[in-house]
């Protein structure tokens, strides 16, 4: 039998979701886009879990993009209205709990998509970057949904209408990064932040995610009023009131969730 095109295994409290085509330089097909949609479900699903991890197998590709080789998966159903890779992306984007992308080397094209889906990423120091549809005839489209609102306009033009590859650190310096580490600490550092997340209110943090997807589409106004609404909500929570009971009693917060 073949192996799974993405692999699922529970660290602690991370559940990791690997892409698993390493010979592909885990080029993205309909199997890849079920497995990282069936792990998101199950880390949901699961109430110890407090961060999801997506990454890729090896040392070469976090994520080459759509499988383009005939019969690959580079494939579209004029059918239907949506997309099975641009489901994935709002899961990703509505899912409750934190996503970590850990970009272990090549991530271009689709790879892209799965790295500004997620809420936060770390690189490592060789990974390469790009959007190079142009030279092939395409144009990353769904990429831009959230590319957009994460690099400046200038710079995102540039990378999509030339198609040429840049580094980690132009990466981080447009906002696509939050850390870029040695290729042999990766995994210590992704284990760092996933420890930070799980130290605070899973509850804080679920309604904290909801609240910014909420804001993307507000003005000021409708913003303000918006958070003054939920953070009296935040208020009603059994995390919000072990925390402030833990604040004034110089303890450390036992939270539930709830």
């Amino acid at each position: 039998m073949s192996a799974p095109a993405v692999l699922h295994e529970k660290r602690g409290a991370a559940f990791w979701i690997t892409l698993n085509r390493p010979e592909k330089r885990n080029a993205i097909n309909n199997d890849v886009i079920a497995g990282i949609s069936a792990g998101i479900s199950a880390a949901i699903a699961d109430g110890e879990v407090r961060a999801i991890v997506l990454t890729g197998a090896g040392d070469k590709a976090f994520c080459a993009g759509g499988d383009l080789a005939p019969g690959g998966g580079f494939n579209f159903d004029f059918s239907q209205p949506q997309t099975a890779y641009g489901n994935l992306m709002r899961q990703a984007q509505n899912c409750p709990l934190p996503i970590i992308a850990a970009v272990n080397g090549v991530c271009v094209a689709g790879g892209m998509g799965l790295l500004v889906m997620v809420d936060m990423a770390v690189a490592a120091e060789g990974a390469r970057f790009g959007l190079p549809e142009t030279k092939i005839g395409l144009f990353p489209m769904q990429v831009l949904s959230l590319m957009k609102d994460l690099v400046p306009m200038r710079i995102l033009r540039e990378w999509a209408l030339s198609g040429e590859p840049f580094d980690a650190a132009e990466a981080k310096a447009a906002g696509l990064l939050n850390h870029i580490v040695p290729q042999g600490d990766l995994i210590a550092k992704v284990d760092d932040m996933v420890a930070k997340l799980a130290s605070c209110s899973p509850t804080a943090q679920r309604r904290g995610k909801y609240a910014m997807r909420a804001l993307q589409g507000m003005s000021f106004d409708q913003a303000i009023a918006f958070t003054e609404g939920q953070l009296g909500l935040m208020t009603l929570t059994e995390d919000a009131n072990e925390g402030l009971a833990a604040f004034n009693e110089k303890r450390k917060p036992q939270f539930s969730g709830n």
